[in-house]
């Protein structure tokens, strides 16, 4: 019996209410309800949609900016730490392309995953020359492997999340690897702000993962687990939005506290954000 761990709002576009279910284990979130795919698309249709776009404008989309620019350099190293035969890389949800153009300017062969038309078309402006595809079944039906596939920041957004790790398995030379960014609703600066935790980004975010379920899920798809690391700039950014959200925009608490935060997951491992990475088993 799944049971109401929290009830929030879509503090970015509708307002609406939803509430948060946990599993059993109280390792996995629900989003409920769940919108289905066709009412799910009107949830990203804004212009200010961060991911979607390139803007500068404003404190946020500048802090955001960036803060993406700087972690560009330290993405590509981490694929570059990995053993690799071909450097080919898929970047799922890859929305303007920065991340698949940083890599493709070291040496990776890249191909790019976007269902959003006007991510695509603000990658495209920047390099045509890149594949990008709009589904994951258009992918296999083109018979290629890849070295490596990151999702930074989307496997929280798909609402078969099973399904589509099986795919991304398929997809996968043997040995190859899988890196997952997901928020993490274990972390402190979650608890701090509760109802108002930017990252719950209700319903676009259908699911709300922690370090355990994640484990639990992608052994099941026949993972092997590697190693884990925070993603420090990620509590800075969403307490501000979370500020925000409460409607007293006080940035120097926000601050504090992902500060505080950050210092805690020292301790605790539990970060605002954490980027897992698996090894597909040879």
């Amino acid at each position: 019996m799944h049971k109401v761990y929290l009830e929030t709002k879509d503090h970015f576009k509708s307002g609406e209410v939803f509430e948060l279910h946990r599993d059993e284990h109280h390792a996995l979130l629900k989003t409920v309800p769940q919108p289905d795919a066709a009412a799910l698309d009107s949830y990203y249709d804004d212009d200010t949609y961060i991911s979607h776009t390139d803007s500068k404008t404003g404190l946020f989309n500048k802090a955001y900016q960036g803060v993406k620019k700087y972690m560009l350099g330290k993405k590509v190293n981490l694929i570059n730490s990995l053993q690799t035969a071909d450097k080919k890389l898929l970047d799922i949800g890859c929305g303007t392309g920065a991340f698949l153009i940083a890599a493709k300017n070291k040496g990776w062969k890249v191909t790019g995953l976007e269902t959003n038309a006007l991510a695509r078309k603000n990658l495209q402006k920047k390099d045509d020359k890149i594949s990008v595809f709009t589904e994951i079944d258009s992918l296999m039906s083109d018979n290629q492997l890849f070295d490596v596939i990151t999702l930074w920041h989307v496997l929280e957004h798909i609402p078969d999340y099973k399904d589509y790790l099986h795919k991304i398995h398929q997809l996968l030379k043997p040995g190859g690897y899988v890196i997952i960014a997901v928020p993490n609703f274990k972390s402190y600066d979650a608890k701090h702000y509760g109802y108002f935790w930017a990252a719950y980004d209700v319903p676009r975010h259908l699911w709300h993962f922690s370090q355990s379920a994640l484990k639990s899920i992608l052994a099941k798809q026949e993972f092997h687990f590697i190693k884990s690391k925070g993603l420090l700039f990620d509590a800075f950014y969403v307490s501000l939005l979370s500020e925000k959200y409460k409607g007293n925009q006080n940035y120097l608490r926000g601050f504090l506290i992902a500060l505080y935060s950050n210092t805690k997951a020292l301790f605790t491992k539990e970060y605002s954000s954490f980027v897992h990475i698996y090894q597909k088993r040879l």
